[in-house]
């Protein structure tokens, strides 16, 4: 016969662990969390890339005047910011090391001469990656 000590210590051993009723109420307590705050994380995640957008619109306008500056004119493309056009002697650039893609991977738009009140247009058309938009689908511009 074993001691009582061992017996209770075996018995105790035996029954360690979770039950699948257990597990699957944590995992309905999961799902249910992620459920609700999901939705505000990429609410949030897309604002963040509008952010970015509106960093870079603003990081290319800087290296659009530093061009004007030396050339005495808006370049008529954005690659002008990089690459020599037409081997200028003013040009003092690149302007900027390389081109930036927008947060959703495509090439930023520039016109000039603008059509919004500006010398130029700079803008993404964000996430829709068309023209226009509304609400999270809304460009995003150097002019508003």
């Amino acid at each position: 016969m074993q001691p009582r000590s061992l017996k209770s210590k075996h018995l105790r051993q035996q029954h360690s662990g979770f039950t699948l009723i257990e597990l699957l109420i944590v995992m309905a307590i999961i799902g249910m969390l992620a459920a609700l705050v999901g939705p505000s994380v990429f609410k949030h995640f897309g604002g963040a890339q509008r952010d970015a957008a509106k960093a870079q619109i603003s990081n290319l306008s800087s290296a659009l005047d530093a061009y004007r500056l030396g050339m005495h004119k808006y370049p008529r493309t954005l690659e002008a910011l990089v690459k020599n056009p037409g081997n200028n002697k003013r040009w003092n650039g690149p302007y900027i090391p390389k081109l930036p893609k927008d947060p959703w991977g495509n090439d930023y738009q520039y016109r000039f001469p603008g059509t919004h009140g500006l010398e130029y247009d700079l803008y993404s058309f964000a996430a829709d990656g068309r023209e226009g938009g509304s609400d999270d689908d809304a460009d995003v511009t150097n002019w508003e």
